[in-house]
């Protein structure tokens, strides 16, 4: 077993703090990384906190991070595809039961044994698993991603949750060329939203309740912004868009978004408001609009996603900040106070 340090949380109401924590050795099928950069994802924060313990209770220590990008330093025998001085990443899971139907898709994100980067049952090491606020990780091979080289490792980071979150439902809804396309919300989800939307080619909107926000809407790839709380400009686009990506997580009126659909048009949440959104039955039955929700993607799909973001010149907008800054960032994240992501340069742990 080997050790590394990191930043931990050692209740809700704690700061994070430095903690050295254990990793396994790594096996014949693991990969061994440096973590050069981490994301921070809101979950990071509703973990850390225990904001989600009707969903998942947060056992403490809890090391978040789910956004990693590092080095390869080790590769087990039977490892394939990756060699020592690679760059990798890592993302929201570290591994599956690798044999259901879901699995064997390459849709691991619905795995009924999947096993998140953090705060989930290590069965290597017992205790929890501990995420990429920490030197190192160790990962089997299957649930390694190959990183872009002519990308910004610091912008790469969001992509392993904010990038597949959104790159996720537009694909696999086929959002493309001809499309009015509506992305709500610009924040770390909705930002990269309007960049995969673009770069598919189709017109792009950003619904936003902010006029501040119109600047850099366009400065990011979107063709038009509505600003949702003028009753009349909502009205005017009433019944124009193919798709929209709601990536809000304050509450909000999705019967209003919902209107905004032409018939057979698809609505898909990756937001997460805290309280159930209301929806009438009409604005579903009226123009056989239909209503979704999303997650990360598999395997497969994130790796495409890298690969696409290496072909287009793709990286999340970022903050980089140094590990001794967590906690005054969570709080600026809170505020919404970050255009658009923080990334934590681990070169500070150290």
């Amino acid at each position: 077993m080997n050790s590394a340090k990191a930043y931990a949380a050692q209740s809700p109401t704690s700061p994070l703090t430095p903690l050295t924590i254990p990793r396994r050795a790594p096996t014949e099928s693991d990969v061994q990384i440096e973590i050069l950069y981490c994301g921070i994802c809101h979950s990071d924060v509703h973990s850390a906190r225990n904001e989600w313990s009707a969903f998942m209770a947060t056992s403490y220590p809890i090391v978040p991070g789910h956004e990693i990008v590092g080095r390869v330093t080790h590769v087990g025998s039977a490892v394939k595809g990756y060699r020592v001085g690679d760059l990798a990443a890592v993302g929201c899971l570290v591994d599956s039961d690798r044999t259901c139907t879901h699995c064997q898709a390459g849709n691991e994100q619905f795995c009924p044994n999947m096993v998140f980067t953090f705060n989930a049952p290590d069965s290597h090491l017992g205790g929890m698993t501990y995420g990429g606020y920490s030197q190192s990780i160790v990962v089997d091979q299957r649930f390694v991603l190959r990183v872009p080289q002519n990308l910004s490792l610091a912008g790469v980071a969001p992509l392993l949750c904010a990038g597949i979150t959104t790159y996720s439902p537009l694909r696999h809804h086929k959002v493309g060329k001809g499309q009015r396309v509506g992305i709500v919300g610009l924040g770390g989800l909705g930002h990269m939203g309007v960049k995969f939307a673009h770069a598919f080619g189709a017109h792009v909107t950003v619904i936003t309740t902010s006029a501040r926000k119109k600047e850099d809407a366009h400065r990011l790839g979107a063709d038009a912004v509505i600003l949702s709380s003028q009753p009349d400009e909502m009205a005017r686009h009433a019944g124009t868009f193919d798709f929209l990506l709601d990536t809000v997580s304050a509450d909000h009126d999705i019967n209003a978004l919902l209107g905004l659909l032409k018939p057979d048009g698809h609505l898909t949440l990756v937001g997460a408001p805290a309280k159930p959104l209301e929806v009438a039955s009409f604005s579903l039955l009226m123009g056989r609009r239909t209503l979704s929700g999303s997650i990360i993607g598999g395997l497969p799909e994130t790796q495409e996603m890298l690969d696409f973001c290496g072909q287009h010149g793709i990286t999340a907008d970022v903050e980089v900040v140094p590990i001794q800054s967590v906690n005054e960032a969570y709080e600026r994240l809170l505020r919404a106070d970050v255009k658009y992501r923080f990334v934590i340069d681990l070169s500070t742990l150290r």
